[in-house]
Order: C-alpha cells, then sequence, then structure tokens
C-alpha cells in the first residue's frame, strides 16, 4: 500500500546516496583525477540498481550519440569511467561509508508510517519491529582472495571467502522486509581470531542500534544466538529478543524446564486444514549454569494435523516478552518469521536479478564488500519505491513478475535517455495504456 504521506522519493534516495559518497575517501594525488569519486561510486551502484550489468556500456554509447545519458539524468554522474577505474577508485572504501543512506530510508519509513504496520503488539507495553539476523556469503574461490577474505581449509584445500549479516526488519504475513544497514564480516584491525557472524552481529548492534532502536525492536535469530553474552548486549541495547533454542546447544535449559512447563493447546484453522498447536512454556529459567546467569523465558511449540496426527512443525525459543495464553501464539508467530530473512532477503538478492553472489570486483581491500553492500542497498531503493512511489507501484502491480518488471526498465533504458525517473515511470504507464502510433510517439527525453 502507498503511503499516506510520501516523504522520499527516487530523487531522495539519489541525493542521500550522493550525500554518503562525499565522504568516501579518496587517496588519489597530483593530476590522476579525471573521474570524481560520485562517478565511479554512482556508476557501480546503477548496475546493481538497474540489474544490468552491460548498463554503463550503453550509456556510454547514448552519451557519445546524444550528448545526455540516464547515467547523468538519473544518478548523476559526470562522466562514465571504465570498469577498472571504477574497481580502483573504490577499493579503499569501506562499506559502512553507505550506512546513512540506510538510516535515511528507515527514517523515511518511519515518518510516512509505513513502519507501524511492521510493529507487533507481543506484551505489556510493547509494539516492536521485528528485526531477523542471519549470516550469507556472497563470494567464495580457492583462488582468489583479498585481505579482508575468511580463510577456511575444507577437505584439505583453502577456500576463501566473504560473508555479511543482513539485519532484516521482518513481521509475519508480510511478504515484504526492509534491509537495514549489513554488518560484514572480515578480519578486524588488533583481532588475532578470525571475524565470525556473532562478532559482527556484535559490532552492529554497537553501531546501529542507536539507529534502529528508538520505538521498540525485537532482535531474531537462530540458535548461534541464543547465548548469554549476545543477549546481554541485545538487553544493553534496550532490545528484546526471541531466539532458536536447541537442546543439544542448550542443556541446562532443558533440565530446567522438565516436569514444570504450564501447557496451553490451541486449534488453528488455516482455510484448509486444522493444526494443533501445542505450547510448552515456562518463565524464568537460567539461560546457563550457575546462579548468576541471565533468567530468560521458554517456549516449545508442536504443530500437527488435526485430522492425521502428522507433526508439521517443532522448535522451542527463548525471549524476554511475558508468556500468557494470549501472548503464546503471537511470539511463536514471530519466532517463526525468522525465516522471511532467508526467503524474502538473502534468496532474492541472490536469485532474483541482483546476482549477490556474482563475483562483481573482488579488489584488494575494501571492494567487494563495499559492492555487496551496494547490491542490498539497490534491493531496499526499490522496496522503498514500492511504498514511496504511485507510479511504481503500479506498474509493478500490472506487469507483476519482478523479472519482467526489469526486462522492461532495463531495455528502455538502454535506448532512452529519460530526463528523471518519474519520466521513465510515466512512459511505461502510458505504454501499457494504449497502443503507441509509431508516426506519433515521443520519447521522455
Amino acid at each position: 500500500m502507498l503511503s499516506s504521506s510520501v516523504v522520499f522519493t527516487f530523487d531522495d534516495m539519489i541525493t542521500s546516496l550522493k550525500k554518503a559518497i562525499g565522504s568516501f575517501p579518496d587517496k588519489r594525488t597530483g593530476k590522476n583525477t579525471q573521474y570524481q569519486m560520485i562517478d565511479a561510486a554512482a556508476g557501480a551502484f546503477s548496475v546493481f540498481f538497474t540489474q544490468c550489468p552491460s548498463f554503463l556500456s550503453s550509456q556510454k554509447l547514448m552519451q557519445q550519440r546524444y550528448g545526455l545519458s540516464n547515467a547523468k539524468t538519473l544518478f548523476g554522474m559526470r562522466d562514465i569511467p571504465s570498469d577498472n577505474h571504477i574497481r580502483n577508485l573504490l577499493d579503499t572504501v569501506p562499506a559502512s561509508s553507505l550506512d546513512a543512506v540506510f538510516i535515511d530510508c528507515f527514517a523515511a519509513l518511519q515518518k510516512s508510517g509505513d513502519l507501524n504496520a511492521y510493529r507487533i503488539p507481543l506484551g505489556t507495553n510493547s509494539n516492536d519491529l521485528l528485526v531477523a539476523l542471519d549470516g550469507t556469503q556472497y563470494f567464495s574461490s580457492a583462488n582468489l582472495h583479498c585481505k579482508k577474505c575468511t580463510k577456511k581449509i575444507k577437505d584439505g584445500q583453502i577456500q576463501y571467502s566473504h560473508t555479511m549479516v543482513t539485519p532484516t526488519i521482518v513481521a509475519p504475513g508480510k511478504n515484504k522486509i526492509i534491509s537495514l544497514s549489513p554488518e560484514c564480516i572480515t578480519p578486524q584491525d588488533g583481532d588475532s581470531k578470525q571475524d565470525c557472524e556473532l562478532k559482527a552481529s556484535k559490532r552492529w548492534l554497537k553501531r546501529s542500534a542507536p539507529h534502529y532502536g528508538f520505538g521498540g525492536i525485537t532482535v531474531l535469530g537462530d540458535d548461534l544466538y541464543s547465548h548469554e553474552p549476545f543477549c546481554l548486549d541485545l538487553l544493553r541495547s534496550h532490545m528484546n529478543f526471541i531466539l532458536v533454542c536447541k537442546p543439544e546447544s542448550h542443556k541446562t535449559i532443558y533440565e530446567w524446564v522438565k516436569g514444570i512447563t504450564t501447557v496451553y493447546v490451541e486449534d488453528r484453522f488455516d482455510g484448509k486444514t486444522h493444526q494443533i498447536y501445542t505450547y510448552n512454556y515456562v518463565e524464568g529459567v537460567p539461560l546457563r549454569d550457575g546462579e548468576d546467569s541471565l533468567l530468560v523465558n521458554f517456549i516449545e511449540i508442536t504443530v500437527t494435523d488435526r485430522k492425521s496426527g502428522r507433526k508439521l512443525y517443532h522448535n522451542a525459543f527463548i525471549t524476554t516478552h511475558p508468556l500468557t495464553e494470549k501472548t503464546l501464539p503471537t511470539i511463536v508467530d514471530c519466532g517463526r518469521a525468522r525465516w522471511k530473512i532467508e526467503n524474502e532477503n538473502n534468496n532474492v538478492l541472490k536469485r532474483q536479478g541482483y546476482n549477490l553472489e556474482h563475483n562483481f570486483g573482488h579488489g584488494k581491500k575494501q571492494l567487494a564488500s563495499l559492492l555487496a553492500v551496494m547490491n542490498v542497498l539497490a534491493f531496499l531503493f526499490h522496496t522503498m519505491l514500492e511504498y514511496m512511489d504511485k507510479k511504481y507501484q503500479l506498474l509493478r502491480q500490472v506487469i507483476g513478475a519482478r523479472k519482467t518488471f526489469f526486462n522492461d526498465m532495463r531495455a528502455l533504458l538502454k535506448h532512452v535517455c529519460c530526463r528523471s525517473f518519474e519520466s521513465l515511470m510515466d512512459f511505461m504507464i502510458q505504454g501499457l495504456k494504449q497502443q503507441h502510433d509509431l508516426k506519433t510517439l515521443r520519447f521522455p527525453v
């Protein structure tokens, strides 16, 4: 649904991006400054936004023929550098340099009221956003590597990789997710040990919690996250949590809850079948062995088909939220919504045109991470447009498949120079309304 108050247009998004690019480090000296940093950074981002690896080459031809290109009118580029120029200029730029753009998008969704649909009532005075945390790999090679690669030995062979944590706002029943600023899993200065998903998530909390935490946050995560040090970090960041809790890694909890859980049974009808939800729950159990252990609330959920008795789902969670017969179904539904970070975020980035795992350029320092974060940002911009741009929303609804929409947009941008993003949307909508008369056809120049 379109925002009741549109507060962030495509041009606003590009303005936010350009402002962030203005702070990018540029270590060039002397006369080697033919291209500005905006040319390199906006050029790289344009490839991800259009989902077109050849976008810049087509815009060079357009510039040569007509003296103007979509690289300039849409993305604010002055000149179009070569791919090698772009890679060299961006290699020293930390991926975190784009954090401010993610924060601007979040603030716009907050201001427009669109985030309200993601807030979930989870207890007394609690109306939280659900932020799922998960790591995803975006590069792997047995040969190509840089100083920031994670190095592992698998089957006797060295494997280099890049991974990042992709925090994502999710909600049960909503197929749209909202990407927050990622945290790259890379070797940290002064740390002799390899970086990992949990360390990266802790850094994300420290860096990003002040920007996203207001209004209430509940963090969702798998069993990796349900350990006391991380839970305490969440509490210090004034965040709640619903985290998977497996018996093999939480023997203390499972010993404590034996024989003391309360049972609540619920019959749900999903429109086709009846499903029996059986909740075993208890509050105030120690997360680990020891008198000073953090106390958490525990839920074990089993879902069975009422007719056949077949088990459909089983899991357990620890949470900070109070457990009552009223809150149990909501808390469990929220815990299960964690999978949306994989289905609606990571899988879309990898398999729906963004090609996150493709090596767009590795570099020697920061390039691989920066390009991966730009890819996530491009995905966020398209999500923002679905909320903020009525014309974009109409086109997505009428055209339907994401692949068809991007095919249409790519073809137009290759051959037609648009004076603005809005004129591109107008031209595409006009094409849907009626057949063009070739004698009177006017392009949005």
